[in-house]
């Protein structure tokens, strides 16, 4: 198997528990909590891995690609705020999926802003997940 595949899949499997525990967690604590205690753990936990890898974050901070970095921790930061309050607020069968029509948006992005290959395939796919999200949803 494809390293990428593996990974894919423990990312999937892990994050598929993030909806149900933040749900626990959030009858009781604040959502804008849950976000900087949830992110404070893996801030530490990638500062540790960094370590352990040898690898520092001073020579990329002038790098021509950082503001890229920058801007999409701008958009996690409003993305996981609004996902996080949302799931505070409503069920994790609803909020979930409409959530996970980042997925549909991030492909229609990869399509058009750096030409991904159309395939009638792909076409089908975003249809059927956004059909899926809409039966899911209500």
């Amino acid at each position: 198997m494809r390293r990428y595949l593996g990974l894919s899949l423990v990312a999937c499997l892990a994050y598929s528990l993030v909806a149900p525990l933040l749900s626990i967690a959030m009858t009781e604590l604040p959502s804008t909590l849950a976000v900087f205690l949830s992110n404070s753990v893996m801030f530490v936990t990638v500062g540790l891995v960094l370590r352990y890898r040898g690898l520092s974050v001073r020579p990329y901070l002038r790098h021509p690609r950082t503001p890229y970095i920058v801007a999409m921790g701008v958009l996690l930061t409003i993305g996981l705020l609004t996902y996080y309050r949302a799931l505070a607020l409503g069920p994790v069968s609803v909020v979930v999926p409409i959530y996970g029509l980042f997925i549909v948006v991030s492909s229609l992005v990869g399509i058009v802003a750096f030409e991904e290959t159309v395939t009638a395939r792909k076409v089908a796919a975003i249809g059927l997940s956004v059909l899926a999200i809409a039966l899911m949803s209500v």
